[in-house]
């Protein structure tokens, strides 16, 4: 049985010629060798299966031919060679009556001995390297060795290091000298499809080509050479799909054109095609499309059965309906056509179901389908959602005409005019003129014309009645036309505009938003209170307490920063002070420090008679509610200030602390704390006076192991027997 050899290495091009898709690159090659114009290093750089590896070999063959070596370097003419050494002429020169001047493009002739040894792949003048299992220093070393002996026979030594990407630094780097200066022999064709993984300073050193993907229509021209040579038919729309799903690898195309054969036969049908290659077909598209045209929502989701039962992908159908919507859309125009890359019957398909589909439709659709795209992964029920698109639309046709009658309607129109009118008068712009000779002003505020240019119309609308402001002023845009009736009546003018200051136009009298009633104040009866008021927090009005002689009060000492002022509750929407570096706070201690002493200075001091009694219930009780605002503010004033308090006659309050801290922390706060209660006790002379409690601590403290055994002996004094008894030491 003869092996099997696939079509990519059955039909791989053996001439610059042949090679499909990439004529920018075999052009210049060809170029190079006609004008001995070749670099020493080489980059070809693409996709995979467009031809790098390909053109290399090429290149190396073409470049050691004895044709190119006798007719292009030593300048031989073809009569001459075809007279002494038919052997390496080409068939084509061959065959031309004129050879000498008969234009023909620098190809190998495949006949000399150069290029039999390549075909055979025994030639010593051409080695390859694949980089990918060979990226160490040590190969790198090894190629670099070889590079120094000259070719046998020939006249250069190429070098093909396929996938060079795939080289490490330390490779690249020792690679590096030889590729800037080697022998004049040596030719380096570096291949890779990662070109971003070179580093720059092999990059520099290199002519670079960029192998672009292959159209599909010269891979479908491919393949049709290819099925003829094999003596297959197959349809257009068959290789048209296989060359579109190859995604512009021709080996890729022409490994799947080997499958198809071997699935079908000698026919290659487009149904095999799409059966075997599990695609979606464009049937389902347009389908899908006439279901969404004739809103038909239940053939869209039945469609979407069918397709999930075959077992495609959601994604995949939502990116092929993109495709196809975005297809439509090109078809809208003839001369767009030439975009979409399908064969001609199908073509035509597309062309005819453009024209059904509105313009509209296939945008918003189109919008709709890429929406679903992005969104496809983020779903959670992933059908559901190209559901709801489907649906959506379904039913666009509909919201697209809705939204036309909506904006097309009577309503509509006069709104529109309506809006028009008002843009236009809101756009007008007029400057206040001059006051006319005879000082009459007409309805727009402005002087009124002489006569020589034509009369002013009076107003006659009832809705600009003069309205008086609420002093009595007329406003300036009711001034009316001093114009006489006299008895008859005449047309009304347009609603005039206004001029008023800073460029403002005002078409209506604006109403404000405030009462204008409500903002007159009553005049009220004020009444002298003579009764203490002692719920409400405050004395009387004559300022003393009833019965008693009048008593200035001292000021009330302003807060200090970071408190809350002395009319508003403790511990109600106030925040401690903030608190910045050192010196800041140690300038705000000694401040605050300051203005307590200085609020104990100014204290009422000495014995005072004839003051009235105090009402113990009132005094603990708002001492009590002043300690739980206390709290909310700080903990320690709550626990300085958290003990029984009693008033003695000369209304001192005698205030127990347990340390000096304590008391520091009260005199901090003493004027605001006093303030306070006295407006809400209403005893202005109250005054409050800390003294230390000192104790005495008479427990003895047990530090070391003696003492606590002494401790436990005067306690117990069995155990000073029991010690005795057993000898036993303390530690």
């Amino acid at each position: 049985m003869e092996n099997f050899v696939v079509s990519a290495r059955k039909y791989r091009p053996a001439t610059f010629r042949s090679v499909v898709g990439q004529q920018h690159v075999t052009t210049t090659l060809q170029n190079a060798i006609a004008s001995q114009h070749l670099a020493q290093a080489f980059l070809f750089c693409g996709p995979r299966g467009v031809g790098k590896t390909t053109c290399a070999r090429i290149l190396a063959k073409t470049i050691n031919c004895e044709f190119v070596e006798e007719h292009v370097r030593k300048s031989r003419p073809v009569s001459e060679l075809i007279q002494q050494q038919p052997d390496i002429v080409p068939d084509a020169l061959l065959a031309a009556t004129d050879p000498n001047n008969t234009p023909f493009e620098l190809e190998a002739c495949g006949k000399c001995s150069s290029c039999r040894a390549f075909q055979e792949n025994a030639s010593f003048n051409v080695h390859e390297l694949d980089a990918a299992s060979n990226n160490s220093v040590e190969d790198i070393r090894s190629l670099v060795e070889q590079v120094r002996y000259a070719p046998q026979q020939g006249r250069f030594k190429v070098y093909i290091i396929d996938e060079v990407h795939m080289l490490s630094n330390a490779a690249f780097n020792a690679f590096l000298k030889t590729l800037e200066e080697p022998p004049s022999y040596a030719i380096f064709i570096l291949a890779t499809t990662e070109r971003h993984k070179i580093i720059p300073t092999i990059l520099s050193r290199c002519q670079i080509f960029d192998f672009n993907r292959i159209r599909v229509d010269d891979i479908r021209g491919h393949l049709r050479h290819v099925a003829t040579q094999e003596s297959i038919k197959a349809e257009e729309d068959a290789l048209h799909l296989l060359a579109q799903k190859a995604d512009g690898g021709l080996r890729d195309a022409l490994s799947m054109f080997d499958q198809m054969v071997t699935f079908s036969g000698h026919d290659l049908t487009y149904k095999d095609v799409v059966q075997n290659l599990h695609i979606l077909d464009y049937e389902y598209y347009f389908r899908l499309v006439d279901a969404l045209l004739t809103e038909n929502l239940s053939a869209t989701l039945l469609l979407l059965e069918e397709i999930m039962q075959n077992g495609f992908d959601l994604h995949n159908f939502v990116v092929g309906a993109a495709e196809h919507l975005r297809g439509l859309l090109v078809c809208k125009d003839p001369v767009t056509v030439q975009l979409l890359e399908v064969s001609d019957n199908i073509r035509l398909l597309y062309v005819q179901q453009a024209q059904a589909a509105p313009l509209p439709f296939l945008l918003s659709g189109l919008n709709l389908v890429s929406l679903c795209d992005r969104e496809f992964k983020q779903a959670k029920n992933q059908r559901l959602h190209v559901e709801l698109t489907l649906m959506k639309l379904t039913y666009l046709n509909s919201a697209v005409q809705f939204a036309r009658d909506l904006n097309s309607g009577p309503s509509a129109s006069a709104g529109a005019a309506s809006d028009n009118g008002e843009a236009k008068k809101k756009s007008s712009v007029t400057t206040p003129a001059a006051p006319a000779a005879n000082g009459r002003l007409v309805a727009d505020g402005t002087a009124e014309a002489p006569a020589t240019y034509g009369a002013a119309v009076p107003r006659s609308d009832a809705s600009a009645v003069d309205r008086p402001t609420p002093n009595g002023a007329v406003p300036n845009h009711a001034v009316r036309a001093e114009a006489p009736l006299r008895g008859t009546s005449a047309p009304a003018d347009p609603e005039p505009i206004v001029p008023v200051e800073r460029g403002v136009e005002e078409l209506h009298d604006t109403p404000s938003i405030e009462d204008e009633a409500a903002t007159q104040v009553p005049a009220t009866t004020k009444l002298r209170d003579t009764v203490p008021h002692v719920e409400i927090g405050r004395p009387s009005m004559a300022g003393h307490e009833p019965g008693q002689p009048a008593v200035t009060a001292a000021p009330m000492p302003p807060p200090r920063p970071g408190m809350p002022p002395a009319g508003k509750p403790l511990g109600l929407g106030t925040k401690l002070p903030g608190l910045g570096s050192l010196g800041a706070m140690k300038a705000q201690l000694e401040q605050q420090a300051a203005a307590g002493k200085a609020a104990v200075d100014t204290e009422p001091s000495g014995p005072t008679t004839g003051l009235p009694a105090i009402n113990d219930e009132v005094l603990q009780r708002v001492w009590q509610e002043l300690t739980e605002e206390r709290k909310a503010i700080s903990m320690m004033h709550y626990s300085l200030l958290n003990r029984p308090v009693q008033a003695n006659e000369q209304h001192q309050i005698l205030l127990r602390v347990d340390n000096p801290v304590q008391e520091d922390q009260f005199n901090e706060m003493r004027a605001e704390f006093l303030g306070e209660l006295r407006r809400r006790t209403g005893y202005p002379r109250l005054n409050v006076q800390v003294e230390i409690v000192e104790r005495i601590d008479t427990s003895r403290k047990l530090y070391t192991s003696t003492d606590k055994m002494e401790y436990l002996m005067e306690k117990y004094p069995i155990l000073l027997e029991m010690k005795q008894k057993l000898g036993l030491d303390t530690d």
